[in-house]
């Protein structure tokens, strides 16, 4: 029998998926919390003992893949010359390759800015910036800076090819460690995101995994292949497209509340409506937002930074808790699990603010104006009103007894017409926490990845 064993190395926890391939189907699945602090191996062990005994017994793979958000993840700055769009590009293609993105720069940069480059720890640099035969200079400036300031991490330059060969000159002057590839944005509001985002990937499997003291575990496994977030991207577009004559899910939206971040996915085209006129950047038909402020445990004081001061003495005085204390506890001790009902209810309380907030940056916007010609439809961003199906997964909605409420926040609940929300979808979570597994597994065998995902991912 040929058994795969599928690794999602996360912030938090290590998450094991034992697939056999003849059976088309999971044998199990465990985890155990992630020790990257200490040695990596330690807590894939714990997790291995852990399956092993679920089983009943050891047994061999034949593959053993992993995808990893560990350390932070996978950190990155998008360098671009117009906010709204060479930046707006650099960090989608950021987004899509599994990153956070961790700051976002335009125009000249200066020296205080690269120096929160240096502070933040960034993983890679996207240098984007101009159209294709477009503004030249503002991209050479800032990579003779970063030259000038000694930045030694990976640096993409994806923007104007007509600065290539300047940047390439910088490049080997300062002896930096850069990379050049097709532009971002070739054409005004046009995306070209495939060149950069395998670059990222590359880089990742190069480099990245070395750096955060992933690598320690490569002689014990075939291969770390994928960021955790694109490995759950993947495996979200392939439950939404199908494969072959394996029907997918259609129009999709997937929910991923972590212990660092809330990652928002959505799988359709911008709009269905012909009475609406579309502005803005280029929206991917698989688009993924993350935000680095709304977690359960690392980043549960962004999830107070969200709230206005009226609406924390709200909660407090209707919940009758201190929330600030609550969340405090959790971002001190982020192994702790719900022990009783009053800190399952306190989870709950913050997985709804992350699933409420994560969508309303994630969704469209539509608006009425009116001209000379009648009332017309502006809308920006991706319009998600007819999604079929919300999928909730990550430990926040798995574990809950209460997934439903955590995932109507997705939708419309305050009525606001101005968002372009789901408006009634069918709730669905992945039950053995498998998406990130089934998109590794997509990388072996993806008509296995669907079948199983259709199978576990099940109505709530």
């Amino acid at each position: 029998m040929a058994n795969y064993l599928l690794i999602d190395f996360g912030s938090t926890f290590t998450k094991l998926c034992a697939v056999n391939t003849e059976a088309e189907d999971i044998i199990e699945t465990a985890s155990y919390f992630t020790t990257v602090d200490t040695d990596i191996r330690t807590g894939y062990h714990e997790a291995l003992n852990r399956l092993f005994q679920k089983i009943g017994k050891q047994i061999d793979f034949e593959q053993v893949i992993a995808c990893s958000s560990a350390a932070g993840g996978l950190k990155m700055a998008a360098i671009g010359l117009v906010e709204e769009l060479t930046v707006e590009a650099a960090k989608r293609v950021c987004l899509g390759a599994g990153a956070k993105v961790d700051l976002v720069l335009s125009h000249h940069i200066n020296k205080t800015e690269v120096q929160k480059i240096v502070n933040h720890k960034i993983d890679i640099i996207l240098l984007a910036g101009g159209a294709d035969g477009g503004n030249a200079e503002c991209v050479i400036y800032n990579a003779r800076l970063l030259g000038e300031m000694g930045i030694k991490i990976p640096i993409i330059f994806a923007g104007n090819k007509s600065a290539q060969d300047d940047i390439s000159e910088i490049f080997n002057k300062y002896q930096m460690d850069g990379y050049i590839c097709d532009n971002v944005m070739p054409k005004v509001n046009v995306m070209n995101i495939d060149a950069a985002r395998d670059m990222i990937r590359k880089i990742f499997l190069d480099k990245i995994i070395e750096a955060k003291g992933i690598k320690a575990i490569e002689n014990e496994i075939d291969a770390v292949i994928l960021p955790t977030p694109n490995a759950v991207l993947e495996a979200a577009k392939l439950l939404s497209e199908g494969y072959l004559d394996e029907e997918g899910l259609g129009d999709i939206v997937v929910l991923d509340i972590g212990g660092a971040t809330t990652d928002m996915y959505s799988m359709c085209s911008v709009s269905k409506r012909s009475d609406v006129i579309i502005h803005g950047l280029e929206e991917p038909f698989a688009k993924r937002t993350v935000e680095g402020d709304l977690g359960m445990r690392y980043s549960a004081p962004g999830i107070i930074k969200s709230l206005s001061q009226q609406e924390i003495e709200f909660i407090n005085k209707e919940k009758k808790v201190d929330i600030k204390e609550e969340v405090e506890k959790r971002y001190n001790d982020v192994k702790c699990l719900p022990q009783n009902e009053h800190d399952e209810f306190i989870d709950l309380f913050l997985a709804e603010v992350c699933a409420y907030r994560a969508m309303h940056r994630h969704v469209g916007r539509i608006e009425e104006v009116y001209t000379p010609m009648g009332k017309v439809y502006n809308q920006t961003g991706k319009d998600l009103t007819d999604i079929k199906y919300v999928i909730g997964t990550g430990g926040a909605i798995i574990n809950t007894k209460d997934k439903e409420s955590i995932l109507k926040r997705t939708t419309n609940i305050l009525h606001n017409p101005s968002e372009l929300r789901p408006t009634d979808p069918i709730f669905l979570v992945d039950q053995k926490y498998i998406m990130a597994a089934m998109g590794l597994l997509k990388e072996k065998n993806p008509l296995l990845a669907l079948r199983i995902m259709k199978k576990y991912i099940v109505e709530i």
